[in-house]
């Protein structure tokens, strides 16, 4: 009788532990994942390469510098009139740039997430070219991302289980291990091709392409990297005494974020140690010490915070800036976007009191648009579309060139463009050569903004996420959600915020851009590694809302 009591108490103690493991499951894999994080050493100043004491004779190189804003919404600026909770949260830095130079009207991002714009940027090419086709993130959080929604919803994400054991050997295991996931060595990078014409050449900040043997930066033709390799990192520690905080409770993401996110940076491989303050402000220092450094020779400094990407966590002197802004959240986000833009300015700042402004080609844009999660209606103002969707506000960007003398200021231009052409404009800036053994994508936009090229740069311009195509063909635009079994068809011409769906009345149309998606196709490698998620976005509420039937949405993989 006692064996028979004490065995089944036992099996109600099991059941009970069990119980608890599967209600505290994200808690304890997050735990876990937090063991695997690397020991992060106090702050010790960087010593930067020094170029020459004088500056060299006759005329010099430009100077190229590429900033590249994390998440930025179209509407996140105050450049066309808009900005963060009514043009509460002015932008001037950032606006100069496309005031003093040209503002791309159809500006267009690599890919609607971060990690394949920031290959298409470096190499000139659609990501799909090579495989680097999903953003690199780590199994665990895409796992519960895909546990997560509500009773009511009616569309549901899913986890693709069965293709864990295709990922890459080494790469499904810890948070950390997701940064095997790389642009192959095989591509060449601007930074390459800039570092063979004789420039130093720096990066600032986020990667995100990949840290495996021959991936990481300074192994890509960036001379120096202060930066963090993964997707992300913390602008302070969350209990800092200057740091206000925003957490989405809703978001699986944000709650992966928070815990996992490191406060850490590195310089060349080093062993990881802590920003000094707040991490924007810190990589804009750095890169101000870098440009005295280099004042007497050509850099080309690739300039890429995480800012305004979340965690959302903003300075509390930006944050007491705001008062007129009731929303917390949207207080900490607009304390984000005022504190990038006066980063921004500080980088502009230091061209000038080095008196390399007019020798300096300056870009600016974001690598995708705003995202949902943020749970913030008005980001991608006046666009249709998030982060993760391939409608407007996920891939249609600020996107600004500054040269004075050689690009006109107040100069707009309105055909298509993209950052596939930031390659090939910044290498022709250079007068470096670029690869001719493969495809590049990209094309020079100077001759374009000074009326030595007359039409569009691109009659064509494609995306693509797993089971998820866009092609913009002119001035139609067509979205194909293959998961779905569905098409939106838009002319831009007519409706740019793509309000008015064409597809039932234009069925020619549509066969012609399905056609083009699959010659795409036919001409992009197998993905590197397989999507393990499929996430329902809905293109007109942020995050934190429920779902209405009705109302359209996407399935995007990653």
């Amino acid at each position: 009788m006692k064996f028979r009591t004490g065995f089944a108490l036992g099996l109600l103690t099991l059941a009970a532990l069990f119980g608890l493991a599967v209600h505290f499951r994200d808690a304890i894999l997050i735990a876990l994942a937090k063991t695997q994080l690397p020991h992060i050493a106090p702050n010790h100043p960087v010593s930067w390469a020094l170029g020459p004491d004088t500056a060299p004779a006759g005329k010099r190189l430009p100077n190229i510098i590429v900033i590249l804003a994390d998440d930025m919404g179209y509407n996140d600026i105050t450049f066309n009139g808009g900005g963060i909770a009514g043009g509460q949260v002015p932008t001037p830095n950032i606006d100069s740039i496309g005031h003093e130079g040209v503002s791309f009207d159809r500006g267009y991002d690599g890919n609607a997430t971060c990690a394949p714009s920031r290959a298409t940027i470096m190499t000139g090419r659609y990501a799909t070219r090579f495989g680097f086709e999903f953003t690199p993130a780590p199994v665990l959080m895409e796992r519960l991302a895909s546990a997560e929604h509500q009773p009511d919803d009616f569309a549901l994400p899913h986890f693709f289980a069965e293709r864990v054991k295709d990922m890459p050997p080494g790469t499904a295991k810890g948070a950390a291990a997701v940064n095997m996931l790389a642009v192959p060595p095989s591509e060449i990078m601007i930074a390459k091709v800039l570092q063979a014409r004789g420039y130093h050449t720096l990066h600032f900040g986020k990667w995100h392409l990949g840290s495996a043997p021959g991936t990481r930066p300074e192994q890509r033709g960036f001379d120096e990297s202060l930066g963090f390799m993964g997707g992300g990192s913390k602008y302070l520690p969350e209990d800092d005494r200057d740091v206000e905080n925003a957490k989405q409770a809703w978001d699986p993401i944000d709650r992966f974020i928070w815990p996992i996110a490191p406060y850490m940076i590195q310089y060349n491989g080093s062993p990881m140690f802590a920003p000094k303050g707040y991490m924007t402000d810190y990589l804009a220092e750095e890169a101000v010490k870098s440009i005295h450094a280099n004042r007497n020779r050509p850099f080309f400094i690739y300039f890429a915070p995480n800012a305004i990407h979340t965690p959302l966590q903003a300075k509390k002197e930006d944050y007491d800036a705001l008062p007129g802004i009731k929303d917390h959240r949207l207080r900490v986000y607009g304390a984000m976007a005022r504190n990038l833009d006066a980063n921004v300015g500080r980088i502009l700042a230091a061209l000038k009191a080095e008196n390399l402004d007019r020798d300096t080609l300056v870009i600016f844009t974001s690598d995708n648009g705003g995202a949902d999660y943020i749970g913030l209606p008005e980001i991608n103002k006046p666009f249709r579309g998030w982060k993760m969707t391939f409608f407007e506000g996920g891939v249609h960007s600020p996107f600004f060139m500054r040269w004075p003398g050689m690009i006109n200021a107040n100069t707009h231009y309105s055909s298509p463009v993209g950052h596939i052409d930031i390659f090939p404009t910044a290498a022709a800036a250079a007068g470096a050569k670029i690869p001719r053994d493969r495809t590049i994508d990209g094309v020079d936009l100077l001759p374009f903004l000074q009326g030595k090229a007359t039409g569009r740069p691109h009659q064509t311009l494609f995306w693509r996420s797993g089971a998820y195509k866009v092609v913009l063909d002119g001035d139609w635009k067509l979205q194909s959600s293959e998961a779905q079994h569905k098409v939106w068809l838009f002319n831009l011409a007519t409706d740019p915020t793509e309000q008015h769906e064409l597809s039932t009345v234009e069925p020619a149309r549509v066969r012609t851009m399905l056609a083009l998606l699959k010659t795409q196709d036919d001409q992009s490698a197998k993905s590197i590694w397989p999507s393990l998620v499929r996430a329902p976005i809905f293109v007109d509420h942020p995050g934190g809302q429920s779902q209405k039937k009705g109302q359209d949405f996407i399935f995007w993989d990653n």
